[in-house]
């Protein structure tokens, strides 16, 4: 059974990765470690005494395979044994390179097939202009920060601009970021109640989404199921009701079903 996980993106440029193993699955390890940068060492001996901090292995053969998890492990690297979740500290997702955007699908070892579907799926709908788009967002950060001063102002006109249909839908090549900035809407404020119509998430309608994603803070009782409050930004502030409110931003009470 696949454990619950935290995705990171872990930054490989010039470090030593230890890869152990021959045939495709290694072979495999290899090229992704070589595309983000690292350094391939296939000696687990030497991978320890120079530093690495990852080691994926793939012998075939499954004592061999623990034996050197255990290796690894005791040493302090973070280990990925391929086709093996049980034996994982971390586990490689299917990626979508548009890069500086990187998009990583997971399933936690459950079914690597999946997160290669999915992955298909969603190369389809995403422009190759995204990488540039990305780029000229964080060239524009200085202009940013000078038109809207604060964090919550910056998040709420960058969530106006990339929603659906706005002048940066990220789902949309030829985007101006340039334009944007000399016209664009300052995003929405104010207090939104969302009545609950079920304890499923998915019931949520599309602007309810939006609005949990994107609010400064939310307003809810402990009738509100734990599923609905996982698509509010992990950042917002929770407040329970009657408590004192922020009296600025996005501010959404949500009623129970």
């Amino acid at each position: 059974m696949s454990l619950p996980s935290l995705p990171l993106f872990h930054r490989l440029a010039g470090l030593p990765v230890v890869v152990l193993g021959h045939g495709e699955a290694a072979d495999a390890k290899r090229r992704l470690v070589v595309r983000a940068g690292g350094k391939v060492i296939e000696d687990l001996a030497e991978g320890i005494d120079i530093g690495a901090r990852l080691a994926f292995i793939a012998h075939e053969d499954e004592a061999a395979c623990q034996a050197d998890a255990i290796r690894a492990r005791g040493a302090g690297l973070l280990v990925n044994v391929v086709d093996k979740p049980a034996l994982c500290d971390f586990t490689t997702p299917s990626i979508i390179d548009r890069a500086p955007v990187l998009i990583a699908v997971g399933t936690g070892g459950a079914s690597a097939g999946l997160a290669k579907a999915l992955r298909l799926r969603l190369e389809r709908l995403l422009p190759q202009g995204l990488g540039a788009l990305a780029e000229a967002l964080y060239a524009a950060r200085g202009a940013m920060r000078a038109r809207w001063p604060t964090g919550s102002e910056r998040r709420r006109a960058l969530d106006a601009a990339l929603e659906e249909g706005g002048s940066l839908d990220p789902l949309r090549d030829g985007a101006d970021v340039g334009a944007w900035l000399a016209g664009g809407s300052d995003g929405a404020a104010g207090r939104f109640t969302i009545q609950l119509r079920s304890a499923d998430p998915d019931d949520l309608t599309l602007r309810e989404a939006r609005l949990l994603g994107q609010a400064d803070a939310v307003v809810a009782g402990p009738d509100v199921p734990a599923a609905v409050l996982a698509r509010v930004r992990a950042d917002a502030a929770r407040i329970a009701p009657g408590d004192a409110e922020l009296d600025s931003g996005i501010v959404v009470e949500i009623e129970g079903p």
